[in-house]
């Protein structure tokens, strides 16, 4: 009977235990759901916008280099990549065929000069004869016309010269101006034929910078240059395709005069200095263009998430359970979102940890202060 009783003794301390081991694990987990998590109050702030395009950097001048005659490529004096200077030879052609056509085009302008001295002679003769009333006045006239035929074949001779010596002139080929050559396809004695490419030449003392503007950014920007928002508004920052910044800053020079109505977007000029020849034609890169905002409404991207392509985050109420709630950006930057609409300022966010929260949530909140999440610059 003792035996029993302190069986029954053990078992029942034994059952105490575990609900007490429960009751603590119970309270373990209820103090685990309440998750303590930052969050951080929404303010309006005035701000400067830096948003990226991409430019696509030309020379100011680049033209193709070609051949306006048909022969061989009998010598070649510059190099591939090689500064030129205006006036300078690039290449000459030979020219033995375009000589050989000179001298015949001087011979025949010589015959025809011949012939209308001898004709010129012929109708001053014809002349003193009507004056003597020895013939009639048409063959005055046969004679005149006969002299004029032969000036106007002075005049085609004198043209066929004209256009051999221009022929020998293009055999030899000039740089039209500074610049940098580009590749050279062709070697020394290549035939080729009457427009053949031969290359190409670019002016880079100045480059273009090419980029589109949204049509919503580009009224943003005319408004903030217009209300003179930004003294630099005209003023642009490159950055390089390896994440670079140029040491010079360039400018707007122009605005295309229509919106493309398939993109819904217009093109801008730039213009850059490029004292050292660092950006050559065709290179790539991005340009930022700053623009002034008032009461800007910011929100970090940690507390951004998407849902089927719209953008929410976790509002805090006065009980701190957290309500999903959409809104729309105006623009991404940086590691931020400008507000369009959807949130207002005052209204308490959580910071970072979305992946951790869900709609409903009691937390325990943790106050971030803005200032310093906001404190770098865009």
């Amino acid at each position: 009977m003792f035996k029993l009783l302190r069986a029954n003794s053990w078992l029942g301390i034994i059952i105490l235990c575990l609900v007490a081991g429960c009751s603590s694990n119970n309270h373990k987990k209820s103090g685990q759901d309440t998750l303590q998590l930052p969050v951080i109050t929404l303010n309006a702030k005035d701000t400067v916008l830096q948003t990226a395009y991409v430019a696509d950097i030309q020379a100011q001048r680049n033209v193709e280099v070609r051949s306006r005659l048909k022969g061989f490529l009998e010598k070649i004096f510059i190099d591939e990549g090689k500064p030129v200077h205006k006036g300078q030879v690039l290449f000459k052609l030979n020219d033995e065929e375009y000589r050989v056509a000179l001298s015949k085009a001087k011979a025949a302008l010589s015959n025809a000069e011949a012939d209308a001295v001898a004709t010129r002679l012929e109708v001053d003769r014809v002349k003193m004869l009507v004056d003597k009333n020895v013939i009639s006045p048409s063959e005055l006239e046969v004679a005149k016309s006969k002299f004029k035929a032969e000036q106007a074949t002075i005049a085609e001779e004198r043209a066929n010269v004209q256009n051999a010596q221009n022929h020998i002139a293009y055999t030899i080929i000039k740089a039209p101006f500074d610049g940098i050559i580009d590749r050279i396809p062709l070697k020394a004695g290549s035939l080729i034929d009457e427009g053949t490419l031969l290359t190409s030449i670019s002016d880079i003392s100045s480059v273009y910078a090419y980029f589109s503007f949204p049509e919503n950014e580009y009224l943003r920007y005319q408004r903030a240059k217009n209300n003179d928002k930004l003294n630099e508004s005209n003023t642009v920052k490159l950055v390089l395709s390896d994440g670079s910044s140029y040491a010079h800053a360039g400018t707007i020079e122009t605005i295309e005069g229509e919106i493309e109505q398939n993109t819904g977007s217009i093109d801008l000029r730039a213009k850059f200095p490029n004292p050292h020849g660092l950006l050559r034609h065709g290179a790539s890169g991005k340009i930022y263009i700053s623009s002034a905002m008032d009461n800007a409404l910011m929100v970090p991207q940690k507390s951004v998430f998407e849902i089927q392509d719209k953008s929410y985050v976790y509002l805090v109420d006065k009980a701190n359970k957290l309500h999903m709630q959409s809104f729309t950006p105006l623009t991404r930057f940086s590691q931020y979102y400008i507000v369009k609409e959807g949130l207002q300022a005052g209204s308490k966010i959580l910071f970072e940890g979305t992946q951790n929260a869900h709609n409903g949530m009691v937390i325990k909140p943790i106050p971030v202060k803005s200032a310093l999440i906001f404190a770098a610059k865009p």
